[in-house]
């Protein structure tokens, strides 16, 4: 039976959009940390810092993913989509609706 790309492609639009927002929401945890000294004690910049630090490890992760998304948009139009990129045999249907970014088949997810 042949995979839905309809589907997938909605369902990565969805995540892509997602991860977009979550972006943009966070956008201002992404700051430089301002040291004002009369303000702020040491202890609240080194917080602030820290808080600054994590938002941009998940923006980064977030980039990652988006990238992910735009490969797997290129696999659906190269025709490549649900094939293993490692032995080119079929991904389960299951293993692709879980997570339709995934670009090899359970086996090779195993070796590698």
């Amino acid at each position: 039976m042949p995979l839905d790309l309809d589907h997938f492609r909605a369902k990565l639009a969805s995540a892509r959009e997602a991860l977009i927002e979550q972006d943009r929401r966070t956008e201002a945890d992404r700051a430089p940390v301002t040291l004002e000294q009369d303000s702020v004690g040491r202890l609240s910049r080194i917080d602030a810092m820290q808080m600054q630090a994590m938002a941009l490890a998940e923006s980064r992760r977030r980039q990652i993913d988006l990238a992910g998304i735009a490969a797997t948009f290129r696999r659906i139009e190269d025709g490549e989509f649900g094939f293993c990129i490692s032995c080119g045999e079929d991904i389960a249907p299951a293993r692709l609706e879980h997570n339709p970014g995934i670009a090899t088949c359970i086996n090779c997810a195993r070796k590698g």
